[in-house]
């Protein structure tokens, strides 16, 4: 009896320590980066269909308000480029396609020219003097060279943030 008794003891003391309502587990913690993440826009880039077999770069970008809110950072990670090469690159406002290109965001010189390592993979980063917009339609085109302007080698529709 007292081996019934003295579980019965212990199996409450563990229901009432585990059903306590005294005890407050942390709150979910928020932090500045993830009120970011809803006003970030992406897109996933790839080679235009006209350049299959000779090129075929992919990667993603990104753009989101700076901390301040009062300009915009961009990023970008190309991969399956050719190692050594240097492509300028830039978000615009429009979609990707002929005729869909309504300038750039920003100023051209905010965006520095992509470094392929010898992985074939290159980053950049811009950082452009404008607030992050909450609607419109803006792309990011990556150039075959400096020389050759004329050539898109990789774009990718920017997706608004979710709401």
């Amino acid at each position: 009896m007292s081996t019934h008794r003295m579980l019965t003891v212990t199996f409450a003391l563990i229901a009432s320590i585990a059903c306590n309502p005294f005890h407050q587990n942390q709150a979910v913690q928020v932090s500045a980066q993830d009120a970011t993440l809803n006003s970030r826009w992406h897109a996933n880039l790839a080679s235009p269909a006209s350049l299959a077999g000779a090129v075929q770069m992919n990667g993603s970008a990104s753009m989101a308000p700076s901390p301040s809110g009062t300009s915009t950072t961009i990023t970008i990670n190309l991969a399956n480029a050719s190692p050594g090469g240097s492509h300028p690159w830039a978000i615009h406002m429009g979609q990707c396609g002929t005729g869909m290109d309504s300038g750039v965001f920003g100023t051209s010189d905010a965006y520095k020219s992509l470094e392929v390592q010898s992985d074939g993979a290159a980053t950049g980063a811009a950082t452009v003097p404008v607030p992050t917009p909450s609607t419109g339609s803006y792309f990011v085109v990556v150039l075959a060279s400096t020389a050759n302007f004329e050539t898109i080698v990789a774009c990718g529709n920017l997706a608004p943030p979710t709401q």
